[in-house]
């Protein structure tokens, strides 16, 4: 009996294990042919770049020439043929990038992802971007309109292609969608959204009115940019506003706050040349694909090389053969909040003087993928839309509205298809008035050797001064008058220092007689770039491409001599000694081999946290506009001996310090334990371009580059601004560009991590390393200087 039952046992392990087996090889079976199948698929829907494609719509052959980067030379004879290529050829390397940017922007994501995205929609119906492109549109001239027709044409001609031959993007497949048609408005959409992405301080005035309904008037206005003048007057009006901040504002896309850019451009008299240098790295979010698309376009008397953002045809930031230029963002004040009185009879009236005025009222219908329809009712007062309700169906007696620039229709394309047909300052310049938003600090360069700047877009001037918070929408005070006479934005020719640059820090002197902002950068990149740029009596190529990765922090030169003596007011331990040690023996340089940037990073952020996180939520500080170039006043102040509330009620600066340095130990510590020699920057300060899909596990195996260590920060030239809990570099100069204009047919560029969307594509990540290492490769306008080529002929299809 016993021996019957042991071989029933050993029948029933042995059969389990053979079913174990069975199972592993079957599933293994699966996962070979799923994976034979998922890499058949993308094999299939990799872009031709060799051979012949006829395009119906074309008059005649284009070129499409692809250089060792993936960066396309298009050829064309006339300019239909130029845009339509151009649409063609974009839409091979990123429709997946274009088809979710149109999204976004519009308000449309919820209709292919799902309920997830309800409430972001909400907030882009409501803002109304694709409103304001719609508005834009109609008042393009016909050659612009042609020309966002031509490109459109081309972007469907790749669609119908692509659907005809079951070759779309994989990311298509794994959302399970198709993309639509593209049309113009898609393109001035994706335009609007980068206005803005590159923001106007309308969550900053949210954030300071929160603060004086939440905190002390002193407490309150310890955490302004500067005083504001009427705000006595201001907050007596607004005494009967009953808006819950939190409540209201908890989905609402907060830009982020560090975007902007380096750009410089040093005269022929400073360089080894002889000819001036530019070099620009405009600073945006970093991910897979690039925010950028570099192209060379080439007809008839036009030709122009650089970078768009995928979905809009021209470049909007680049070279040709006599003129360069680049952009940082002015970060002005170009939005306005206003808080509106509702009439308690009627909830879609509100005060203005002395009547009670009808709002525009839109039904948003928002669509989403497996679920019912959600209706989106959003409500536009003389000032703009009622951004405060999208997130809940409540109509207090309060409500506030914005009014923004960027809402208004403008023709920016206009100005990009002029400025790349400019040959000098006078034209490029005149290009400019057609530019309104996002305001732009533009930098040019030209062979005939002059260099120029100018602060350029609609910057409202307003009949009372600029208050930081929102203002009364029922009076007439707080209205705008006009905007600064473009004759009068900060500009400078050729000036005897031989350099101009800029770094997204104020571009005036207090005796400008307009106000442009309260709010600007901190200010170590632009005294980096100054020191370097007059350090040196001929400067180089190469001197630019080091100064455009520099990893110099000057926040650490002027704060760590503050926090170092008022840590040692008290006893320290050995190992906090030793940490101490490793900050005053530190060279100041970011490095991702070093221990002190990781020290001092995580300390200066631990500094803020000890003052803010008890008392203002989460929700408040994501709206916390220019945390941190509040706190570098607070310890200045403090420093001096005029120490504000927020210092004075947590013990003083010494005590702040010393509660920050010990947080900072042992966060540090429990990450990367006890072993001092093991603590590197580079641990923490990783950069992997995250793939939109990346978030859905395991597809982050597949989309994601390599993660890599990287130096720099936020303070640095080199930018690579960080998630502060992850410390995933998440934003940076994602292209860079430097040229000499002793010889305007070449520049050198990075865009990281690379030209294409596909994942097979050799130029997938080619250059995200060069992009954390700072290396760059030349993109050579004439044929004979680019090397090995993959050469594509769009042909005109016989297709009616």
């Amino acid at each position: 009996m016993e021996r019957a039952l042991q071989k029933k046992r050993l029948i029933k392990r042995l059969t389990w294990k053979k079913s174990l087996l069975i199972i592993g090889v079957a599933l293994v079976i699966i996962l070979l042919a799923a994976g034979g199948t998922a890499y058949f698929l993308l094999q299939k829907s990799k872009p031709l770049v060799n051979g012949m494609i006829s395009v119906n719509g074309l008059t005649a052959k284009v070129e499409v020439f692809r250089d060792s980067h993936g960066v396309p030379h298009i050829e064309a004879k006339s300019m239909k043929d130029l845009f339509m290529a151009q649409g063609f050829v974009t839409a091979q390397d990123r429709m997946f990038q274009m088809d979710l940017s149109r999204r976004q922007a519009s308000g449309m994501l919820s209709e292919v992802i799902g309920e997830k995205t309800i409430q972001r929609d909400k907030f882009f119906r409501t803002l109304g971007l694709r409103r304001a492109a719609e508005a834009s549109y109609n008042e393009y001239s016909p050659e612009m309109k042609q020309y966002l027709e031509w490109y459109a044409k081309g972007v469907n001609a790749y669609l119908k292609q692509a659907k005809k031959d079951h070759t779309l993007p994989i990311e298509f497949m794994l959302v399970g969608y198709e993309p639509k048609g593209w049309t113009p408005i898609d393109s001035l959409v994706i335009g609007k959204y980068m206005a803005f992405d590159l923001g106007g301080h309308w969550e900053g005035q949210a954030f300071r009115y929160y603060l004086m309904e939440t905190f002390s008037k002193e407490k309150a206005l310890d955490l302004f940019p500067g005083y504001p003048k009427d705000a006595p007057a201001i907050l007596e009006d607004l005494e009967t506003a009953d808006i819950d901040f939190e409540k209201s504002f908890a989905d609402s896309v907060i830009p982020n706050f560090h975007n902007g850019s380096n750009n410089w451009v040093v005269a022929g008299s400073k360089t080894e040349s002889g000819k001036p240098l530019l070099a620009n790295d405009p600073h945006l979010s970093l991910g897979t694909p690039s925010i950028w698309y570099q192209s060379h376009l080439k007809a008839k008397d036009y030709e122009v090389s650089g970078v768009i953002f995928a979905g809009i045809p021209g470049i909007i930031v680049g070279h040709n053969n006599t003129i360069a230029w680049g952009v940082t963002n002015v970060g002005p004040d170009v939005q306005e909040l206003y808080v509106e009185k509702r009439n308690p009879k009627d909830p879609y009236e509100f005060q203005y003087l002395a009547n009670w005025e009808k709002a525009e009222v839109i039904d948003e219908i928002i669509k989403v993928k497996d679920k019912t329809d959600v209706n989106h009712e959003v409500i536009i007062t003389r000032h703009g839309p009622v951004i405060s309700e999208f997130a809940h169906q409540d109509k207090p007696g309060t409500a506030l509205s914005l009014k923004w620039t960027a809402l208004q229709p403008s023709k920016e394309l206009e100005a990009v298809i002029m400025m790349n047909r400019s040959k000098n300052w006078k034209q490029f310049e005149k290009a400019l008035e057609s530019f309104h938003t996002p305001a732009q600090n533009f930098v040019f360069a030209s062979t005939d050797g002059t260099i120029a700047y100018k602060a350029n877009g609609l910057i409202p001037i307003r009949k009372q001064d600029y208050t930081s918070m929102p203002v009364p929408g029922w009076t007439d005070q707080y209205e705008w008058k006009g905007y600064i006479p473009w004759n009068e934005l900060p500009s400078r020719v050729n000036p005897e220092n031989g350099y101009l640059a800029t770094a997204n820090n104020k571009v005036t002197t207090d005796s400008y007689p307009y106000h442009i902002s309260d709010t600007f950068a901190q200010p170590y990149r632009q005294q980096r770039i100054v020191e370097v740029l007059e350090g040196k009596e001929k400067l180089s190529v190469k001197d630019m491409q080091h100064l455009q990765f520099d990893q110099k922090n000057k926040q650490a030169e002027e704060m760590l001599p503050i926090l170092i003596e008022h840590v040692m007011k008290e006893p320290l331990t050995k190992k906090e000694k030793d940490v101490l040690t490793i900050l005053k023996n530190w060279n100041k340089v970011d490095r991702k081999e070093s221990a002190a940037p990781l020290i001092f990073h995580i300390w200066m952020d631990r500094f803020s946290d000890v003052l803010f996180k008890d008392e203002i939520s989460d929700e408040m500080l994501k709206m916390f506009d220019g945390r941190e170039q509040v706190v570098d006043e607070l310890i200045r102040k403090a420093n001096a001996g005029q120490p504000g509330p927020w210092i004075n009620e947590h013990g003083g600066l010494a005590k702040v310090t010393q509660n920050s340095f010990k947080s900072m130990i042992s966060v540090i510590s429990e990450e990367y334990g006890e072993d001092l020699s093991k603590w590197k920057w580079g641990d923490f300060h990783t950069l992997t371009f995250e793939h939109p899909l990346a978030a859905i596990k395991p597809l982050n195996l597949l989309f994601n580059p390599e993660t890599q260590a990287m130096g720099g920060s936020r303070v640095t030239v080199g930018v690579a601004g960080w998630n502060r809990e992850t410390g995933d570099i998440t934003h940076g100069g994602a292209w860079r560009m430097v040229i000499d204009m002793n010889d305007p047919s070449k520049a050198y560029h990075v865009v990281g991590p690379g030209q294409s969307g596909h994942v097979l594509s050799p130029w997938y990540d080619d250059q995200a390393k060069d992009w954390a290492t700072g290396k760059y490769h030349v993109t050579a306008l004439d044929v004979k200087d680019r090397g090995n080529q993959q050469k594509l002929v769009l042909q005109p299809s016989l297709e009616k």
